[in-house]
C-alpha cells in the first residue's frame, strides 16, 4: 500500500518576496535578521542569508573537485519571519516616547481618596502581621 503526501495548502499570497529584509520571530534562530535569497512557495518557506546554517556533504563534481562538507542556509517556515523596514527602529523609539507623557496623566487622574487608601492598606496587613506573632 502506498503512502499518500501530504498536501500543503498553496498560498496565493506572502507578506515577503525574494530580495526583502527580514527578521526571525520565533524558533531555535529567533531574533536574527538577513535578505531572503530564495522562496520556496510549494512548502510555505523562506532561505534567508545567513540564518540556519547547516553542514551539507558534497559528491566531487567537475563544478567542485574538492568536495567535502560545505555550510549553506537551511529553510525557515514562512510565519517565523516577518518583513523588516528601516523606520521601525525610529517608530519605535517615537512610540516609546509617545508613551511616557501618557503613564503620567494617567497617574494625575487618580482621585486623592484612591491613593491614600492604597497606601495604608499594606499598613493595616503588617500591623495585623505585628498582633498574631
Amino acid at each position: 500500500m502506498k503512502k499518500l503526501k501530504k498536501r500543503i495548502p498553496l498560498q496565493k499570497k506572502f507578506h515577503v518576496k525574494k530580495g526583502d529584509e527580514v527578521l526571525v520571530i520565533s524558533g531555535v534562530h529567533k531574533g536574527k535578521s538577513g535578505k531572503v535569497l530564495e522562496m520556496v512557495r510549494k512548502k510555505n518557506r523562506v532561505i534567508v542569508e545567513g540564518v540556519n546554517l547547516i553542514k551539507k556533504a558534497m559528491r566531487k563534481t567537475q563544478d567542485n573537485p574538492t568536495g567535502g562538507i560545505q555550510e549553506r542556509e537551511g529553510t525557515l517556515h514562512l510565519s517565523n519571519v516577518k518583513r523588516v523596514e528601516r523606520t521601525d527602529a525610529k517608530d519605535a523609539a517615537a512610540s516609546a516616547e509617545a508613551k511616557k507623557p501618557a503613564a503620567k496623566k494617567a497617574a494625575a487622574k487618580k482621585p486623592a481618596a484612591k491613593k491614600a487608601a492604597a497606601s495604608k492598606a499594606p499598613a493595616k496587613k503588617s500591623a495585623a502581621k505585628a498582633e498574631k506573632e
